[in-house]
């Protein structure tokens, strides 16, 4: 990608701006806050020449009568402006954040499955928590100090050319010089900035890595390696933001060194006879002032310009993340409920720029009611096909169809809708048993969740918890145990009540008891329904209507459980090792 097509600053600003069109009566009332509090501020300083020239030297008494009024006056509307300006910025900030974190939420969420395969989770959570946060700042703190401090500091040229022109014009040779080095700056600022990002992103990769696995990590002994790991993101992530310490630490010295020279520069001016006399002490003691308090605003611009470079940073990294497409949905047709027939039809897969196909000429049918089971080695194309049904990804050649029409041609929600899904490693989510059941059907009634329950046989456990069905499972379940998780996974799949059942390996790894519970629930959940059946072992599958043995991506053999055993192929020789015949 050249230079001139990536998004400049000003352009992803102009759109983050626009998240703010709902809330513009904010904005405008936090705009006049802040310009009312500047105006406010330069106003009093333009009073010091009358203060001095005419009140402090007697010619106006009338001046200082009014003058103890005047300053509560100001300092009271200097209050309001400042807590307007204050209020409604983060009020505007805020709700400009909570609506591009539950955008970038949602968009993560209908990103394809592609997508999530090749990016880091850990990444996608630190640009819904770091990087939104970092847009907070810049939105509200750094808009604030730039438009505040930006008004204040043209409010102080004014009265300073108004008292004394020649005086302040020595003063404006700063302003190339202060231009190039906040030039220079905000381009280190974006740089960093983009590297502190990437640091929290691994951050966040790491911890979650290491925590999610921490039972592997302790049996292992892996405490001593994985801190070291963290430690070496850890001192990167420090590293990153040092630099912009240091950045934001000379840039500010700098600046005000310069603006010293200026100032001294001026005071030798003024000491000149021919200046002194055009300048009263008030004039002078004005544009003195006014320059000493310049230095101020001119720091806290400088300082802030770090806070907004990192929130701009922030908001490319979320808009490049907007850019990307979501999952296509190119269906138009409504699909209530299948028949429950599919086909696969020479159908062809690459992962990728994958030059081997991971699915070569797939055929194979199922009819209304039939089991299908897939057996293979891993990598063999079984997880492919199921990912293919569910229209994860598209077939690169050939059709998938159900009820014989193209299951792209089908909306992509009704074509989810036909299948219910139970995998060995079960999601659970943290909430109730109940919640959880109904899942994939929001809207079941409670006899129907306890129906669903007592199929699966989920009851027989639920009722000894002190809850019952709305004890919570914890984090992905981690208050049941592995059969009690597929038994809730197996409730669901019941509830949906879909025409196509996925079984992946449902049975694996579970005590005899836990087992029989489960063989009897899938028995039941099977009825009535065409099943697809991924199985590692065999005596799963012995009544299965048709067995399809797959290797790298292509059908070897397939037929019924005796019709395999009799050809003494692949089936057979797998068969033997698991069974010792």
């Amino acid at each position: 990608m050249s230079d001139s097509s990536v998004p400049t600053t000003r352009r992803n600003f102009k759109r983050l701006m626009s998240y703010s069109k709902p809330y513009k009566l904010g904005l405008i009332a936090a705009i006049f806050g802040m310009l009312g509090y500047a105006a406010i501020d330069s106003f009093v300083f333009s009073q010091l020449q009358p203060l001095i020239d005419e009140g402090l030297q007697g010619k106006d008494p009338e001046f200082m009568k009014w003058a103890p009024i005047f300053i509560i006056g100001m300092f009271i509307l200097r209050g309001i402006c400042h807590f307007i300006g204050n209020y409604c910025l983060a009020w505007v900030g805020n709700h400009v954040v909570a609506d591009i974190r539950q955008q970038l939420f949602d968009h993560i969420v209908a990103m394809p499955v592609a997508y999530h395969d090749q990016e880091s989770t850990g990444k996608l959570i630190s640009k819904l928590t770091y990087d939104t946060e970092q847009v907070l700042a810049a939105t509200s703190k750094a808009l604030l100090t730039l438009v505040q401090q930006g008004a204040f500091v043209c409010g102080l040229l004014i009265v300073m050319f108004y008292n004394s022109w020649k005086l302040s014009i020595i003063f404006l040779v700063l302003v190339p010089i202060i231009a190039v080095i906040v030039s220079y700056v905000s381009k280190r600022f974006r740089k960093v900035s983009k590297g502190i990002q990437n640091a929290m992103g691994e951050v966040t990769s790491s911890a979650e890595q290491t925590f999610n696995g921490h039972k592997v990590v302790l049996t292992f002994g892996g405490q001593e390696r994985e801190s070291e790991r963290f430690g070496g993101i850890n001192k990167y992530n420090r590293q990153q933001r040092m630099k912009m310490v240091v950045t934001k630490s000379a840039s500010v010295p700098i600046i005000q060194i310069i603006a010293s020279f200026a100032l001294a520069f001026v005071l030798y001016v003024a000491n000149l006879d021919s200046m002194k006399d055009n300048l009263t002490p008030g004039s002078f003691t004005t544009v003195i002032t006014c320059m000493v308090m310049l230095l101020r605003p001119l720091k806290l611009l400088t300082t802030v310009n770090s806070e907004f470079q990192r929130g701009m940073a922030a908001v490319a990294s979320i808009f490049e993340v907007f850019d990307q497409d979501i999952e296509k949905d190119s269906g138009e047709k409504a699909l209530a409920k299948s028949n429950g027939r599919l086909a696969f039809d020479n159908v062809d897969f690459y992962y990728g720029d994958e030059e081997k196909p991971s699915l070569s000429q797939l055929n194979f049918n199922a009819e209304p009611g039939e089991t299908v089971a897939l057996v293979g080695r891993s990598g063999s194309g079984k997880s492919t096909t199921i990912a293919l049904l569910l229209r994860f990804y598209q077939a690169s050649k050939g059709n998938v169809t159900i009820d014989g029409e193209d299951i792209n041609t089908y909306k992509l929600a009704d074509v989810r809708k036909q299948f219910a899904y139970v995998s060995q490693q079960v999601v659970l989510f943290n909430d109730s048993i109940a919640n959880n059941i109904a899942y994939g059907k929001p809207d079941a009634t409670r006899e129907q969740i306890i129906e669903a329950a007592k199929q699966a046989h989920v009851m027989e456990f639920a009722e000894q918890m002190a809850d019952g069905l709305d004890s919570n499972v914890g984090e992905n379940g981690s208050a049941l145990s592995g059969g009690q998780r597929q038994r809730v996974a197996i409730a669901r799949a019941l509830l949906c009540d879909a025409p196509f059942l996925i079984l992946d390996e449902a049975t694996s790894a579970l005590d005899t008891e836990s087992e029989r519970h489960i063989q009897d629930a899938l028995a039941t959940l099977q009825k009535n329904r065409t099943s697809i059946v991924i199985a590692h072992r065999l005596s799963t599958i012995e009544n299965a209507d048709k067995i399809l043995v797959l290797d790298q991506g292509q059908v070897i053999e397939q037929g019924t459980h005796n019709e395999l055993l009799e050809s003494h192929g692949a089936y057979a020789q797998l068969h033997q090792f698991q069974f010792g015949q």
